[in-house]
């Protein structure tokens, strides 16, 4: 609880987390990496295999949830109503290893991207929660 406290202290709260990602070129960028990532590391295989031959429309879908969910433009909600983020991921086999792969995956885009230190360990803690909760699956 402690970490989590000096995570939250070291937070730039003046601007929102999509201001400091660098907004909408700043997430793009964030999303081609993490999308790229995952397309060529190994690292990445089983959460690559759940997305199936293209990567196009996790791309966009990715982009405009994270848009709103960071606290720029609700483009995701305009398009397509609430996420429903478990729901919609049910038809995806997710376990241990894909929520796993998911964190490390945009743990390593952030890092690429130069999301600020504090800003990228406190997506990582909510990023887990939320890969934890879309877990389907046993293993």
């Amino acid at each position: 609880m402690a970490r989590l406290l000096n995570i939250v202290e070291n937070l730039d709260t003046t601007t929102t987390f999509y201001d400091q990602i660098g907004g909408e070129a700043g997430l793009h960028a964030l999303v081609a990496r993490f999308y790229d990532l995952m397309d060529l590391e190994a690292d990445f295989k089983a959460l690559r295999a759940v997305h199936g031959d293209s990567l196009d429309h996790a791309r966009e879908k990715l982009f405009l949830f994270l848009s709103g969910y960071l606290g720029g433009p609700d483009r995701y909600i305009e398009k397509y109503g609430h996420p429903m983020l478990r729901a919609r991921h049910l038809p995806f086999a997710i376990g241990i290893q894909e929520r796993d792969e998911w964190v490390a995956c945009m743990g390593r885009a952030m890092m690429d991207c130069k999301v600020p230190a504090p800003l990228q360990e406190h997506l990582l803690h909510s990023f887990f929660g939320v890969a934890d909760w879309m877990r389907n699956k046993d293993g």
